[in-house]
């Protein structure tokens, strides 16, 4: 029977992108890369959001890439937002069809129709893409919130070099512990996620993932969501300094459903925890499964 790290790190290993992961996810986005180019003048097209920063978990979907535009497109930035979107929409369409391209509020999103089987299984593919226009403000960058009509400022080259900060403040397990719990954030049994967006989780981690790692995922993990559970209300802001704050989606409604979730993860993993004390080991496993979902292995 697998020991409760055994298993930890096992779920961690799952939660990586294996070779073939990889390339698939290189091919659909240097397809869309490349069609993007050959749409609008694009001075550099850049991988950014989780799966840049190694944080992505898994089923592996919503890869950011962002299109730094020319100055030959920087009639946009004096427009609405929300027109940006609709042009890049419309191209979007033209290749991968309507009911594939959905416009969000900062991006539009690809969805390449791939099934979700047990256990989260994908056949290794990527489930879609989301395409990020943007231009260059100095040393950081511009991007169309389609809600407001505004453009807002955001350095995700800030946010990846955090990231790497923490995760080496923190033994190289930061980024591990970070995507297992995006994982139970996607778990089906919440319906919706409690927590959005997922970046938030991350955002809070920066803080709560502090003093070392103390070698005991268990224990780090039940600490971790107990500190979520009693912080998710807090104004969690954009690491890089600029734009809205993270948790500006989490209105009172949304903190009340992620703190009701988060504090029940935390007792569960005190269940878990105890059962292991207990010698039933078998039962603990039972019990982390339960919590996060199908990839958390038993045996």
């Amino acid at each position: 029977m697998l020991t409760i790290d055994e298993a930890f790190r096992k779920f961690k290993s799952r939660l990586e992108l294996n070779d073939r992961e990889q390339k698939n996810a290189i091919a659909r986005h240097t397809e869309v890369r490349e069609y993007i180019r050959s749409k609008f003048a694009i001075e550099r097209d850049f991988l950014t959001g989780s799966y840049k920063r190694h944080t992505k978990t898994k089923p592996l979907k919503d890869i950011d890439i962002f299109f730094v535009m020319k100055e030959s497109e920087r009639h946009y930035r004096s427009k609405a937002a929300g027109v940006v979107l609709d042009d890049y929409e419309k191209v979007l369409i033209e290749k991968y069809g309507k009911s594939a391209t959905t416009r969000q509020s900062r991006s539009i999103n690809i969805d390449f129709g791939v099934a979700v089987k047990e256990e989260d299984k994908t056949d290794y593919k990527v489930l879609s893409i989301d395409v990020v226009p943007a231009f260059s403000s100095a040393d950081d960058y511009e991007i169309p919130d389609g809600d407001t009509g505004k453009w807002i400022k955001t350095n995700p080259e800030v946010h990846a070099e955090k990231a790497t900060q923490a995760n080496q403040a923190y033994s190289s397990e930061w980024k591990g512990l970070v995507r297992m719990v995006k994982y139970w954030n996607n778990n089906k049994k919440h319906g919706e996620k409690p927590i959005k967006p997922s970046f938030l989780i991350e955002v809070m981690a920066l803080e709560s993932l502090h003093g070392g790692w103390g070698g005991q995922f268990d224990r780090v993990i039940q600490s971790f969501f107990a500190t979520l559970a009693d912080r998710i209300g807090d104004t969690w802001t954009d690491p890089a300094g600029l734009g809205p704050p993270i948790s500006a989606w989490m209105d009172a409604s949304r903190v009340a459903t992620a703190k009701r979730a988060l504090s029940e993860a935390a007792r569960q993993a005190g269940i878990a925890i105890n059962h292991l004390h207990q010698g039933r080991n078998g039962e603990a496993l039972k019990v982390w499964r339960e919590l996060f979902g199908p990839m958390f292995p038993l045996s």
